[in-house]
């Protein structure tokens, strides 16, 4: 494993920090589920670190051996990292959706999958077959004492937090009707102006269309929806992620068409018929939190920046006039093309997802934006108390080279206010996820605590939880602790500080 010293050198070479047959190892099924204490340690787990981390990815990456086209059709699979008094317990289960029963029990795929899996049988079996599977595969939070696996299409799982059981669909009371969208990227306001400063957890749905509606979702600490509204907004929208201030939800409106004929054909999957316009500006789109009958003046503000593609944002905040946001941009879509075949990605070939600041002028109407790191980098996270406040410290997945585009396999500090920068890197054969920042018990510094995260070591085709102490990247992990298989890379997942086992 590499500090950030001895990486700088690396990357120097010639050579790759990675082998592409290394990387593809961590795209294999896990179709065991596991329930053990992890005993295999190096280093030591910090007796003060207690709560469970929980992730969320695609298990199956074949169903009884046909495959799907693109990992983000997996069915999800939970993974559930407990830490208590010093050790750590590991358990996975699937989500066990209506379409993972079905296909389970057919042995074979019964599902049009959003990113090309197609039906066996060629376009004949796909053509006018609308009925998307449910994977619950991106994301899984724990809230109103409720854990939720999300997809962004459909509505949440809920599942039993020591058993991870699947009990059924999520609707909340009624507020969310059956189908409906409830987004898999929700944000967590730690002080909420409108509800004595109490936290509460900020939600989204898209429903595209020539004009898309946006609907906004705000929950209460015990789970419940109290306020929702919608909005309509030109064009057709593709977006996974949003940011949120204290006053508003900002959504980047990429700029992409989705001609449907393929789709309903049965030639392509929904993802594969959605095309980047990179001579069309991206549009960012600003609502209100808050709508008030008596604030008929609030109303969704647009502007417009030039063109780049963000999946991803690590935080925004407010600051007189403007809002700021920091966002992973590309410069265009990674576009999933019918024929490829994802293990075979050629990174050279690929611009990289790049950290940019844009700073939003409400009054003036215009966006400015500037590169904050150049890095390759990807899944940022920041500590829970400043999400929608102004930050200093970001932490993101990267590349272990300073230029160019590769696979993740480092975990990069970044000191907005100081320029530092930390990287730990799991190269050349350890490939990396999603950082978790956990904050020390009654800490008081913005970078007192630990990152958390799971890292594909292909050296043993297994999978360790790394346990980073978050203000010093330069120097080896707090533990690693290895389990008995691998992970097959996963989306998004957190911490609560709950213990279940």
């Amino acid at each position: 494993m590499q500090t950030f010293e001895a990486q700088e050198q690396i990357s120097h070479t010639s050579t790759k920090s990675y082998s592409r047959n290394d990387w593809q190892g961590g795209y294999k099924s896990l179709k065991q589920e596991f329930d053990y204490w992890i005993d295999d340690i190096e280093g030591q787990i910090p007796p003060e670190l207690n709560g469970t981390l929980f992730r969320n990815g695609p298990g199956l990456l074949d169903i009884n051996g046909q495959p799907i086209h693109h990992p983000f059709d997996g069915d999800g699979m939970i993974s559930r990292i407990t830490f208590s008094n010093g050790r750590a317990h590991f358990r996975n289960r699937f989500v066990r959706t209506a379409g993972y029963l079905e296909e389970q029990k057919a042995g074979k795929l019964l599902y049009r999958g959003v990113f090309g899996t197609q039906k066996p049988g060629g376009w004949l079996a796909n053509a006018f077959d609308f009925k998307l599977k449910n994977i619950a595969n991106t994301n899984i939070i724990y809230w109103g004492n409720k854990l939720l696996a999300l997809w962004e299409a459909a509505e949440p799982h809920r599942l039993d937090p020591y058993t991870l059981e699947t009990l059924g669909k999520e609707y909340f009371n009624g507020v969310l009707s059956e189908g409906e969208a409830f987004s898999a990227h929700p944000r967590f306001d730690p002080s909420c102006e409108f509800d004595d400063s109490k936290p509460c957890l900020v939600n989204f749905s898209i429903k595209p269309g020539l004009s898309t509606t946006f609907t906004i979702f705000e929950l209460d600490t015990t789970g419940r929806i109290i306020r929702k509204h919608a909005h309509s907004v030109p064009g057709f929208a593709f977006i996974h992620d949003f940011a949120i201030t204290p006053n508003y939800c900002i959504f980047f409106h990429n700029p992409v068409t989705f001609n449907p004929i393929p789709f309903v054909l049965g030639m392509r999957g929904a993802g594969e018929c959605i095309k980047f316009q990179p001579n069309q500006p991206t549009r960012v789109i600003i609502i209100p939190r808050r709508i008030l009958p008596q604030d008929k003046r609030k109303k969704v503000q647009i502007l417009e920046t030039q063109s780049g593609f963000v999946f991803h944002h690590a935080n925004a905040f407010e600051q007189g006039n403007e809002i700021i946001i920091d966002s992973i941009c590309y410069e265009s879509l990674p576009e999933v093309e019918p024929e490829s075949d994802f293990r075979q990605t050629d990174f050279d070939a690929l611009k990289p997802g790049q950290l940019w600041r844009f700073h939003l002028n409400l009054q003036q109407q215009t966006v400015r934006r500037n590169l904050l790191e150049s890095r390759c980098c990807e899944f940022p996270t920041l500590h829970p108390q400043k999400v929608g406040r102004s930050h200093r410290y970001l932490y993101i997945g990267a590349a272990h080279a300073p230029n160019g585009n590769a696979p993740l396999q480092a975990f990069l500090k970044m000191d907005l206010e100081s320029g530092e920068r930390q990287l730990w890197s799991a190269a050349p054969r350890g490939f990396a996820s999603e950082p978790v920042f956990v904050p020390r018990p009654h800490s008081q510094k913005e970078d007192d605590g630990w990152v958390l995260a799971l890292v594909y070591d292909a050296s043993r085709d297994r999978s360790d939880v790394v346990i980073l102490d978050a203000r010093n990247f330069n120097q080896e992990p707090i533990a690693r602790l290895h389990l008995k298989h691998h992970i097959p890379y996963g989306l998004h997942g957190n911490f609560t500080p709950e213990v279940f086992v």
